[in-house]
């Protein structure tokens, strides 16, 4: 349970992919958890559906370094990308600047997956918590 709380502070706080989350955002925010299930390995780097498979790739480079990097099955769908442009991100995404090629495509080792998404807002939060602790959540704010 600490893991969630620590990612969750790091996540609303620390991403340096966007501004720190203020105290008077809070009311308005939504958590959103994907369970991953359903692993398995894709016979080619094409064996999988958008919008129903994540994946996990994995290869190592021409100069020999591993890499890896993955995508929520919602990422490809979302973007608007075909089977092929997710792969092409997908490798940028693991640190690759290279050629993309056939030859390297054909080297990707894929684990495909699937998830179920939970939702929470605010209020359903609060709501929860009043009934669970049989009090409103405390929001200390010391950023």
């Amino acid at each position: 349970m600490q893991g969630f709380k620590d990612y969750a502070l790091t996540s609303a706080l620390r991403d340096r992919r966007f501004p720190p989350i203020q105290a008077k955002e809070i009311p308005f925010l939504e958590c959103t958890v994907s369970i991953l299930t359903d692993y398995e390995s894709a016979s080619s780097y094409l064996d999988w559906e958008v919008g129903k498979h994540g994946m996990i790739l994995e290869f190592t480079d021409p100069h020999n370094s591993r890499r890896s990097a993955t995508y929520l099955p919602e990422v490809a769908e979302q973007e608007g990308w075909t089977k092929l442009e997710t792969i092409d991100s997908l490798v940028r995404k693991a640190g690759y600047m290279g050629p993309i090629t056939d030859s390297l495509r054909r080297k990707l080792r894929i684990t495909r997956y699937q998830s179920s998404l939970y939702t929470l807002n605010y209020k359903d939060y609060v709501d929860y918590v009043t009934v669970a602790r049989g009090m409103a959540p405390l929001v200390l704010v010391n950023c």
